[in-house]
């Protein structure tokens, strides 16, 4: 089943930040919490691993939001968005040393927070080692436990172990997860180039399915939630050596 991409909050002027909260969940996102101050935001962190911070620089409290981020960074790798009133040269060059995804201005459009989120899981492929599935206009992005997929103008997480197969139409490929089907533009081949092969495998020119996930092996066919998928004659032993190996 996809998982919005998780997105943590800390600005201490609260009319400001539920508004943000808003934007994000009309935009399909989850918002973590919102807190005041670092030191809150610090155990957040701990207890809930977000997948991006919006950070207030100028936050109320012992550390500003750029020392979050700093104390933040000895455990966690997590992308950082600045949001900021007051952009002077001396915070930007303090934040800038923390390599962060992007900087908001405020008062800033809802079109600005979309494109900046859009962007920081797009630099994940930098920053994180995430390799890239891209042809005409699809975009995702896979990790190793996940796979970041653009759907509906916006990027979802889907866990790995929540996909069940992969099939191919034409130019497209469907992802059948738990719960949800998502289509992208790319070919079946390209994807296969990048999943990893610990999880999937290609059991006939049009499907690609996750090991874990079948119920059934037959001698022309294998069964996945209900679904017969067929199987290449020569594939089917290198799924059988497969299954000796798990």
């Amino acid at each position: 089943m996809a998982q919005p991409i998780k997105i943590f909050i800390v600005e201490d002027e609260m009319i400001i930040a539920a508004n943000i909260s808003l934007q994000l969940t009309d935009l399909g996102y989850e918002v973590t919490g919102i807190v005041p101050r670092g030191e809150d935001a610090l155990i957040h962190v701990q207890e809930n691993k977000p997948d991006i911070v919006l950070i207030d620089i100028n936050l109320k409290g012992n550390i500003d939001g750029i020392e979050t981020v700093e104390l933040m960074q000895k455990d966690y790798s997590i992308p950082v968005i600045y949001l900021t009133a007051n952009a002077d040269e001396e915070h930007f060059n303090r934040a800038k040393k923390t390599n962060p995804q992007a900087f908001i201005s405020k008062p800033f459009k809802k079109l600005d927070l979309q494109r900046a989120i859009e962007l920081t899981v797009n630099r994940l492929q930098a920053n994180q080692g995430i390799l890239e599935v891209e042809e005409d206009n699809s975009t995702s992005f896979i990790l190793s436990d996940c796979i970041f997929v653009k759907h509906h103008e916006k990027m979802v997480k889907i866990v790995i172990e929540d996909i069940l197969y992969i099939e191919a139409d034409r130019n497209y490929s469907c992802i059948h997860s738990k719960g949800k089907d998502y289509l992208l533009v790319t070919t079946l081949k390209n994807i296969d180039m990048k999943l990893p092969a610990a999880h999937f495998m290609r059991v006939h020119r049009s499907f690609i399915v996750n090991i874990s996930q079948i119920d059934e092996v037959g001698s022309t066919h294998i069964v996945i939630a209900k679904k017969a998928i067929p199987i290449s004659k020569h594939l089917r032993g290198d799924l059988m050596k497969r299954f000796q190996t798990i």
